[in-house]
């Protein structure tokens, strides 16, 4: 088995997760992930630690969920009832969630999804992006505080509509 086909068989679930939320489609998310591991067949994979590689993967799905977006002049959009990956939350929820990580800087949101979604650590984020780990560490804050004032707000709005019971028209 190639080095690449390794890395995929390990990785794949965790860059599609963080690709499907940075470009707000699953669909877009699997031809981003196929495109990944296309550029990891064409390159030399880094010989070091796993946090070295878990980076340097990062950093070519996020240079790829970039170029995606430069290509279509857009930030994320969200497609409702597309969030159907396993452990997505309630579409309504899912919705919010993905128009308030539209809502966040760039850098902020990548840096957040891949702590969040992904769960890489402070060292690894700081190498994919090209940050500290101190910058890394700010920018999740920031990107928390701005998540939970924008989330606080759409969630509160979601429980204030009625609840169609079973059975009724809508």
């Amino acid at each position: 088995m190639s080095d690449s086909e390794v890395l995929f068989l390990e990785y794949r679930d965790r860059l599609f997760r963080y690709l499907a939320r940075a470009s707000g489609s699953t669909d877009t998310a699997e031809d981003l992930t196929q495109e990944v591991f296309l550029r990891v067949s064409r390159s030399a994979v880094p010989t070091a630690d796993t946090p070295r590689v878990t980076a340097w993967l990062f950093r070519i799905a996020r240079n790829v969920v970039l170029d995606h977006h430069r290509r279509n002049s857009r930030r994320p959009v969200v497609v409702a009832g597309d969030a159907d990956y396993p452990g997505a939350p309630s579409q309504e929820i899912g919705a919010a969630l993905d128009q308030a990580l539209a809502r966040l800087e760039d850098t902020d949101r990548d840096v957040f999804l891949m702590r969040e979604v992904s769960g890489l650590s402070y060292d690894e984020i700081a190498h994919a992006c090209d940050l500290s780990p101190d910058a890394v560490r700010s920018r999740i804050y920031r990107s928390r505080l701005q998540l939970r004032e924008d989330l606080s707000a759409d969630i509160a709005l979601l429980r204030e509509r009625p609840i169609r019971q079973p059975g009724t028209p809508h």
